[in-house]
C-alpha cells in the first residue's frame, strides 16, 4: 500500500471541479486529488511505455485494466492494476497516470521500469568445490531477473547450507553492482565468510540411570550412542568428528534411542534437548532421557510358515525365552544377516515373502512375540535388460549373471551378479546396482542393469634419463580385446578395433638403443570358447642388456687419478656409459608361457584352479654381475596355482579376501643326469670353472612355493568408508640336490616391489617399505640371493575419490625379512616399518601411487649396517 499511495493518478480536476457543457473539452495532463470526488469514466485507451521487447498488449493485459472498461476515478480499480504488477515480481518501478480526459473517456499511461538482469554471479571466499555445490544449490543463473525474494531467498539457502556443513555463523552477503559493460543488467557478488566450524564443547544427558556418560558418548576405541556428535578438547575424541550441525544431532538422537532399544529399553524416549552457543566456536548440548524398564523375551511363536517349520525359524533366528528384547538384533536376525531368516524364502525365490514381528503381550518387563509371515509364490525370473553398454558384445555380459530368465529369483544370486559386473573391470564398480522390477500379478521379476561405462584401456608412452642415456618405454594394454574378431569379421563388429569379448592383450617395449631392450606380448581370456568359464593365457618376451667395456673403468680410473693429482682431467676422459657400449658383454633373455585354469565348484565358485608351462632361456656372454658369467641356462617349470577371489571391488575392495597358494616345479635333473655336483665348479681360480658352472646351470632345477593371503574389511556401512586390509605373504625356494642350488628365481626384497632393467632378470621382487631396493634380501657374503621369505601388511584404507577416477589414502604398518638358508627362517624376526601412502587411478594410465615409509631396523646400506631410514617409494600397477 505504501507504493500505491505514491501513485497519483493525474486528472486535470481541480478540487471542487464540476463538469458542465464543456465536458467534452480535451483537458490535457490532468490532475487528481484523491480528497476530491470519485467520478465514473470509461477508460478510451491504454499506452505502455519504459519496456523493451514485449508487446503493449501483452504488458497492459498483466493490469487487469482494457478499453472501454468503466472505472471509478479515483477508485480500486486503478489501485489494484498496480498491485498486479508489483505481484509479478519483474518491475523495480510501477506508475499509472492520465494523458487526457475527454468528456468522460479517460486515457491512461502505464509508465514501467523492469529489473535488471544478472550478467554475472561471482562466490568469493569459496573454494572450487564449495562454488559449483553452490551453484547448484542456490539455483542463481546469467541471464535471470533480480528480484528482492530471489536475493532472500538464495541468502537463506547459502546460510543453511553452511550450516548443516557446520559454519554455523557464517556471514552471507549478496551485493548487486551495475554492469557497465551492459545496458540494465548487474553483477551479483556473494561474499561469503564461513567463519569457524561450530564444535560441541560438552554435552550434559539427564535421566540417564542405567547408561552410563561414557557408554552413551564412547570413547577412543569404544563406539558409543553417539556415533556423529562427540565433545571437541578430550583424548576419547582424539579420532573422531567434532563438528555439530543440526542433522548430525538429529540422527544421534535416533541412535541413542536406537541404542536403549538394543539393550532392551523398549520404551526409552526423550523429553527434551536444547542447543546453546558457549561461544563463537563451540555449542553446549543438553538432553533429558526417560529410560524406561527393561524388557525379556518371554515367547515366540510363529504364525503362517509353511516352507520351512517353526523349530527351524526359531534355530535360525538364534533368540530365545529369557533372552534380552534387543529389537537390533531382532531386525538382523530377520533380514539383515547373510544367514537371516529373510534370506532363507529370497534365496529360495519367495520374492514377495513379508514378516512382521508383533508384540501381542506385554506382561510387566516380558513381551510375547508373534512372527506373521506372508510367504506367497516363488517368482521366476522374466525378463533381464542390460543397458549402458556399447562396448561389449551382449553375450560376455551375461554370461557373468547368475540371474538369468527362468530362474527362481535368489538374492545370494543377484549380489553375486552384481560382483561379478564390478569385477569385469568394464563398468563404474560404484554404480553397478539391479533394479528390480516385481510383477505382482503373475509372480514374475524382471531385472535391469543400469551400467555406467569406463574406460579401461591403458596407453604408456614415458621418457626417462639414466646412466646409460635415454630410455624410452611404449606399452599398450587393450582390455577389451576381441581374438575372432581379429582374423574374421563378425556380424556385430564394434568399429575398427577387434574389440568386444572381453580379452586382453598386451604389448609392451622399453629401449635405449644399444644397452638395453625389452619386448613383451601376452594375450588372455577368462572365457576361452566364449561358453565356459576356461582361463587361457599365452605370452612371449625377450630382452638383451649390454655392459660397458673395461675401457671405460681404465679411463675412469685416470680421470679420477689426474683429478686427485693436478685438478683436471674431467674434460678430458668421457665419463658417460653411453660412450663405451661393449657388444661382447651382455645377458639375453627369452621366455615363452602357456596356461590354463578353469573356476571350480568345491569348496564354492570363488575358487580357481591354474596351470602354467613355462620355459625361459638366459644367455650370458661375458657377464660380470652373476653367478655364472659365460653360457647358457635352461629353465622348463610347470605351476600349479590355487586361488581364490570374493572381493567387491577390483580398484577399492571393502570386502571380502583373495588368497593364492602356488608351486612351481622343474624336473629333477640331476636326480637322472648322472653327474656329481658335488664336485662341479669348487674354485672359481680354476681354468675349467666357466665350464663347470655352465654345465652345472645347463638346466635349472628347484620347487618354488608360495603363499599370499588379503582380507578387506569396511569399519563402517557407508560407501566411502576406512577398510581395513591385512596381507600375509610366505615363500620358499628349494632345491632337489643340496649342490646344485638355483641362483634364478630367488627372492629380491625390499622396497617398491618394481625391477627396473638393471635387475630383477633372475629374481622375484618382493616390496618391503622403508628400506631400499633388495636392502632386505641382502647380504654382503651371499649377495641378493635369498631363499625364504615372509611379509605381514595391517594398513587402513579410506576413499577421497571413487568411480572412473579412484583416489585413496593408506596408512600401514609393514614387517618382512628373507633368509639365504631356509633353516634360518624365522616368521618373528622382522624388518619393521610403517609409513602413508596414496594412490590414484587413472583409466588410461591404470594405478599408481607414493609410498614415504620409515624403516625401524638395520640392512646393509654398501659399506656397514643401518636403519632403513626415511624412504619415498614409486608405485605403478596393482600389487597382490
Amino acid at each position: 500500500m505504501n507504493n500505491i499511495n505514491k501513485v497519483l493518478i493525474c486528472l486535470a480536476v481541480d478540487m471542487g471541479f464540476t463538469i458542465g457543457a464543456v465536458a467534452q473539452d480535451k483537458i490535457l495532463n490532468p490532475d487528481i486529488s484523491y480528497a476530491g470526488t470519485p467520478r465514473d469514466c470509461v477508460i478510451g485507451g491504454i499506452n505502455v511505455s519504459g519496456v523493451e521487447g514485449y508487446e503493449d498488449y501483452v504488458l497492459s493485459g498483466i493490469s487487469g485494466l482494457s478499453v472501454g472498461q468503466h472505472v471509478t476515478v479515483p477508485g480500486t480499480e486503478i489501485s489494484d492494476a498496480v498491485k498486479r504488477y508489483w505481484r509479478h515480481g519483474l518491475f523495480s518501478q510501477v506508475k499509472i497516470a492520465a494523458d487526457s480526459l475527454v468528456g468522460d473517456k479517460i486515457y491512461l499511461h502505464i509508465y514501467l521500469k523492469v529489473r535488471p538482469r544478472v550478467s554475472q554471479i561471482n562466490y568469493i571466499g569459496l573454494k572450487k568445490s564449495e562454488r559449483e555445490d553452490m551453484e547448484k544449490k542456490l539455483g542463481l543463473l546469467k541471464g535471470s531477473q533480480v528480484t528482492p525474494n530471489m536475493l532472500d531467498r538464495a541468502k537463506i539457502l547459502a546460510k543453511k547450507y553452511f550450516e548443516d556443513k557446520g559454519f554455523k555463523n557464517a556471514d552471507i552477503q549478496i551485493r548487486e553492482r551495475e554492469d557497465v559493460a551492459a545496458k540494465n543488467q548487474v553483477i551479483l557478488d556473494i561474499d561469503i565468510d564461513k567463519k569457524e566450524k561450530m564444535k560441541v564443547h560438552q554435552i550434559f544427558i539427564e535421566g540417564n540411570d542405567h547408561l552410563s556418560d561414557g557408554r552413551i558418548k564412547g570413547g577412543l576405541f569404544r563406539k558409543g550412542a553417539f556415533s556423529k556428535t562427540h565433545e571437541a578438547g578430550k583424548l576419547s575424541t582424539f579420532l573422531k568428528s567434532k563438528k555439530y550441525t543440526p542433522e548430525r544431532w538429529e540422527k544421534d538422537k535416533q541412535n541413542l534411542i536406537d541404542k536403549y532399544n538394543e539393550l532392551g529399553y523398549r520404551d526409552a524416549t526423550i523429553l527434551g534437548d536444547s542447543v546453546w552457543n558457549y561461544d563463537d566456536k563451540h555449542v553446549d548440548i543438553k538432553v533429558k532421557v526417560d529410560e524406561g524398564k527393561k524388557y525379556y523375551i518371554r515367547n515366540i511363536t510363529w504364525v503362517g510358515n509353511t516352507v520351512y517349520t517353526t523349530d527351524y525359524l526359531s534355530a535360525v533366528l538364534g533368540m530365545k525365552k529369557g533372552d534380552v528384547y534387543n529389537q537390533k538384533l531382532l531386525h538382523k536376525r530377520l533380514s539383515e544377516d547373510d544367514d537371516a531368516v529373510g534370506n532363507l524364502y529370497w534365496n529360495n525365490g519367495y520374492l514377495f515373502y513379508n514378516l512382521d514381528p508383533v508384540e501381542v503381550n506385554v506382561v510387566g518387563d516380558s513381551i510375547d512375540l508373534e512372527m506373521r509371515i506372508y510367504e506367497g509364490q516363488q517368482a521366476h525370473i522374466n525378463h533381464v535388460r542390460i543397458n549402458g553398454n556399447d562396448k561389449l558384445y551382449d553375450n560376455v555380459i551375461r554370461r557373468e549373471l547368475r540371474t538369468k530368465p527362468g530362474d527362481l529369483f535368489s538374492k545370494d544370486a543377484l549380489q553375486r551378479s552384481a560382483r561379478e559386473l564390478a569385477s569385469m573391470g568394464h563398468f563404474d564398480p560404484e554404480k553397478v546396482n539391479p533394479d528390480v522390477k516385481p510383477n505382482y500379478e503373475d509372480g514374475t521379476v524382471d531385472i535391469n542393469w543400469d551400467l555406467v561405462q569406463k574406460s579401461n584401456d591403458q596407453v604408456e608412452l614415458s621418457l626417462g634419463w639414466g646412466q646409460t642415456g635415454v630410455i624410452a618405454r611404449v606399452g599398450l594394454k587393450l582390455n577389451n580385446f576381441s581374438m575372432r574378431n581379429l582374423f574374421n569379421k563378425n556380424k556385430e563388429h564394434r568399429g575398427i578395433m577387434p574389440i568386444g569379448d572381453g580379452e586382453v592383450l598386451s604389448i609392451g617395449a622399453q629401449t635405449n638403443g644399444t644397452y638395453y631392450q625389452s619386448y613383451n606380448i601376452n594375450y588372455s581370456t577368462n572365457w576361452f570358447g566364449g561358453k565356459r568359464p576356461i582361463q587361457f593365457n599365452v605370452g612371449a618376451y625377450y630382452s638383451k642388456q649390454t655392459d660397458v667395456s673395461s675401457t671405460y673403468y681404465n679411463s675412469a680410473y685416470m680421470q679420477n687419478y689426474y683429478s686427485y693429482m693436478y685438478g683436471y682431467g674431467s674434460s678430458y676422459y668421457g665419463n658417460s656409459y653411453e660412450n663405451y657400449y661393449d657388444p661382447d658383454k651382455y645377458i639375453q633373455m627369452f621366455g615363452v608361457s602357456i596356461g590354463w585354469g578353469k573356476r571350480l565348484r568345491w569348496p564354492d565358485d570363488y575358487f580357481t584352479l591354474s596351470l602354467q608351462l613355462a620355459y625361459q632361456r638366459y644367455m650370458l656372454r661375458n657377464w660380470s654381475y652373476f653367478l655364472m658369467t659365460n653360457g647358457n641356462a635352461n629353465n622348463i617349470n610347470f605351476n600349479i596355482t590355487l586361488s581364490r577371489n570374493s572381493t567387491d571391488n577390483q580398484l577399492f575392495p571393502r570386502r571380502g579376501s583373495e588368497f593364492t597358494a602356488s608351486v612351481t616345479l622343474t624336473p629333477p635333473w640331476s636326480k637322472f643326469d648322472g653327474k656329481d655336483y658335488s664336485k662341479l665348479a669348487l674354485n672359481s681360480r680354476s681354468a675349467t670353472y666357466e665350464a663347470e658352472m655352465q654345465e652345472k646351470y645347463r638346466w635349472v632345477e628347484y620347487h618354488k612355493w608360495k603363499f599370499k593371503a588379503r582380507t578387506f574389511t569396511a569399519l563402517t556401512s557407508g560407501q566411502k568408508c576406512f577398510v581395513l586390509m591385512t596381507r600375509v605373504e610366505l615363500g620358499l625356494l628349494g632345491d632337489y640336490n643340496k649342490y646344485k642350488k638355483s641362483p634364478f628365481e630367488t627372492f629380491y626384497v625390499g622396497g617398491d616391489g618394481m625391477s627396473g632393467y638393471s635387475s630383477g632378470y633372475s629374481e622375484e621382487t618382493i616390496g618391503l617399505r622403508g628400506y631400499d631396493n633388495g636392502s632386505v634380501s641382502y647380504s654382503p657374503t651371499t649377495g641378493y640371493y635369498a631363499y625364504a621369505y615372509d611379509r605381514f601388511t595391517l594398513e587402513l584404507r579410506y576413499p577421497f575419490l571413487l568411480g572412473n577416477t579412484t583416489i585413496y589414502g593408506l596408512a600401514f604398518l609393514e614387517g618382512g625379512n628373507a633368509w639365504y638358508d631356509t633353516k634360518n627362517f624365522n616368521p618373528f624376526s622382522m624388518k619393521r616399518s610403517a609409513g602413508l601412502g596414496v594412490r590414484i587411478y587413472l583409466p588410461m594410465v591404470g594405478l599408481m601411487g607414493i609410498d614415504w615409509g620409515y624403516g625401524f631396523d638395520k640392512v646393509w646400506n654398501g659399506t656397514s649396517y643401518s636403519k632403513g631410514g626415511s624412504q619415498f617409494h614409486f608405485i605403478l600397477g596393482q600389487e597382490f
